[in-house]
């Protein structure tokens, strides 16, 4: 078994210790005195007063797959764990290179682990560093006891975190994630008592989320002083043995001083000059010093370890100084995977099965149908039985996913099939769903989440957005290739809670792409494409569409897949192009049969991406077109397809074109309202007539 060893204080190297955090204090007073005044750095956030406490934890995390979750005050945390000092001070330049190639804002960090731990992308809102790294120790103890991979054996996950981030949904998801479910995780709350200017007893009552946390069940608290060299090493000694020797998850709170404003435009005005200078004597610097000096250096080695530490950030900053601006014309690079001018694929070194050298199965665009039809429902559940089956690396999860085989029923009996490691329920939190799948797949497997409806993913949209730009903010380091499926539409009857569309919100949220089928052979197909991708997608399934006898079509086969971005001519024509998704399909080929207009209409069945070259081809062919879609009006996607028409093929349209979609309200109850709201066949058989006569 891997196990990293117990440093006690007499093994630790204190002069090591006290490097780390000399170059983090000069790095913070370089930018402070000289970088931010000379606008090279535009965003910086000082890590005094932090520096003691990360260092001695960073030195802990020597498992080759320990991961850090961190946050934006996190700088000597990443020193300690390898971060070279140029890439340290260039990523706030706005250089090229180091962690984001000028990308993200410089605090933002994020480092593939060699020897040590991976330190998982951080992102710039607080509280969302929680989810994942709870998502990445739960991967931890799948690969060590499912998959049965040895080199997971005391690994453990530890996320930082400030006292102000205790508050946020995505503490108390990933706490409730990690107790229920007993994982290696560590979570390190650096209390400096403020949350900006907002004070710790405004964040959690009483200002300590240690005590407020003990009776927790499962839990192990440890609290104390961040400042004293020894006591925070043997704190940091204990909590980290009792994570790795598995006996469940722990919290340490170690009390700071936040010797700097939140950032360099703070000037700390709401504290009194009192505070101040008890702050400033309370500096885990000055007591590392007179610890140092008192049993293993002495005052000139000291002084001379200053000097030195100072000359190698000038150095640094020289040299990062001197690297050249990002590349412009690669800006737009990796906002999907990329292939090379070979067109082979440029995968991200952390994050998903391609980076492990996963290759699928066989695969092929050509259906094999059977001859019993079936309906969507048994098309998402067949097809995830048949990839858990074929990848024992897939997971699928969501709220009441297992034993009761979810509220659609699409995942019936796998749970039974495939064990509760690999198929099970989570908490009611949408945010810690999203959050774990992103750490799920950090950490090499492919996780197949369920939202229940359209609408409850609203919580977990902080960790959507910030999952679709892993790629792009980490330069392609790293990325979370997973899937989500997530019903919505109108049904028997409609409401404003289950019954939303709004597909366009995630064709807004850059890096994921998005499937909306409207028939169970395209479903089987884009389901296993999705699964297989290394991108994250969003995979709608209309509920009114999921026992339609419209939508039920023959098995297509295991190996059957239908790419992303490649639409479908339900009905070829030559008078009008008409152009939808989802249930308007239904819809849209009545409407033409009962006016016998000679209609094309095309299923774009993906809208990111989605198939410009089709309808642009169509379009030409008839100069006309109509657009039919579910989601409301303005700024509905149909009208990103009209303006792409209008903008490209101006001069071949002999009509303007139309759209036809619900009107800019929420989907009403009533089944009379909702009906007159949606487009209907009628409405769509005028404005065929119309389009067409014009």
């Amino acid at each position: 078994m891997a196990r990293s060893k117990k440093k006690k204080n007499s093994d630790i190297n204190w002069k090591e210790v006290a490097k780390t955090i000399l170059i983090s204090r000069a790095m913070d007073e370089k930018e402070e005195n000289d970088l931010v005044p000379a606008k090279k750095v535009l965003y910086q956030f000082s890590a005094r007063g932090h520096e003691l406490a990360q260092v001695l934890l960073g030195n802990r995390l020597t498992h080759p797959k320990d991961s850090a979750s961190a946050y934006y005050r996190s700088r000597p945390l990443m020193l300690s764990l390898g971060l070279d000092p140029v890439d340290a001070l260039a990523g706030p330049m706005g250089k090229s290179g180091g962690y984001s190639d000028g990308r993200d804002i410089g605090v933002v960090c994020n480092l593939v682990g060699k020897n040590g731990a991976t330190v998982l992308p951080m992102a710039g809102d607080v509280g969302s560093q929680y989810t994942p790294g709870v998502g990445w120790a739960q991967a931890v103890e799948y690969r060590r006891k499912v998959l049965e991979e040895s080199e997971y054996d005391s690994a453990i996950s530890v996320i930082f975190g400030g006292d102000g981030s205790v508050a946020t949904n995505g503490f108390w998801s990933a706490l409730t994630m990690a107790t229920t479910l007993s994982l290696p995780v560590l979570f390190f709350i650096e209390d400096n008592g403020y949350g900006i200017s907002v004070e710790s007893h405004l964040q959690t009552p009483g200002s300590n989320i240690a005590n407020n946390l003990r009776s927790f069940k499962n839990l192990k608290i440890y609290d104390g002083d961040g400042t004293v060299p020894e006591e925070t090493s043997e704190l940091i000694d204990q909590s980290v043995e009792y994570v790795r020797n598995r006996k469940g998850p722990a919290l340490i709170r170690v009390t700071v001083p936040r010797l700097n404003g939140h950032s360099y435009q703070d000037n700390q005005s709401y504290k009194d000059e009192k505070l101040l200078k008890e702050e400033q004597k309370n500096d885990p610097l000055k007591k590392l010093k007179k610890f140092m000096i008192s049993s293993h250096i002495s005052e000139k080695e000291w002084e001379k370890l200053e000097t030195e530490c100072r000359d190698l950030v000038e150095k640094a900053a020289e040299e990062a100084l001197s690297r050249p601006e990002p590349d412009t014309d690669k800006i737009t690079k990796y906002t999907f995977t990329e292939t090379d001018d070979k067109g082979v694929p440029e995968i991200q070194k952390v994050g998903g099965l391609a980076a492990e050298g996963y290759e699928p199965p066989e695969s092929s665009d050509d259906p094999k149908p059977e001859k019993q039809r079936i309906n969507i429902v048994e098309a998402i559940r067949r097809t995830l039985d048949v990839e858990l089956s074929l990848n024992d690396r897939v997971l699928v999860f969501g709220e009441d996913v297992g034993e009761k085989g979810g509220v659609h029923a699409a995942t019936i009996d796998l749970q039974s099939k495939y064990g509760k490691e690999r198929v099970f329920d989570t908490s009611l939190s949408e945010e810690g769903i999203i959050g774990r799948a992103v750490g799920l797949a950090y950490a090499g497997l492919m996780p197949v989440s369920e939202i229940q409806f359209r609408k409850y993913a609203d919580p977990a949209t902080e960790q959507l957005k910030n999952c679709g730009t892993i790629r792009w903010r980490t330069a392609n380091k790293f990325a979370a290739p997973m899937v989500v499926r997530m019903p919505g539409g109108f049904a028997k009857c409609g409401d404003p809670w289950h019954s939303e569309s709004n597909e366009v919100f995630f064709a807004h949220i850059i890096g994921w792409q998005v499937a909306y089928p409207s028939n169970a052979e395209d479903t089987v197909g884009l389901l296993r494409s999705a699964m297989r991708s290394n991108n994250p997608t969003i995979f709608f399934e209309h509920r009114n569409m999921l026992d339609a006898k419209y939508a039920r079509k023959p098995y297509p086969g295991d190996d059957f897949i239908v790419p992303f971005g490649k639409a479908k001519t339900l009905r070829s024509g030559e008078e009008i192009s008409v152009i939808t998704w989802g249930a308007m399909c239904e819809r849209c080929e009545e409407a033409a049969e009962k006016t016998g207009v000679d209609a094309e209409i095309i299923d774009l069945r993906t809208i990111s991406p989605w198939d410009k070259d089709a309808v642009f081809e169509s379009v030409k062919k008839t100069n006309r077109c109509l657009i039919v879609h579910e989601d409301n009006r303005t700024a509905g996607f149909g009208a990103e397809i009209s303006a792409s028409i209008t903008e490209s093929l101006f001069t071949y349209l002999d009509a303007p074109v139309e759209r036809l979609t619900m009107p800019d309200i929420p989907m009403p109850y009533n089944v009379g309202l909702m009906n007159s709201v949606l487009p209907g066949t009628e409405q769509i058989e005028e404005l065929l007539l119309r389009t067409t006569n014009f």
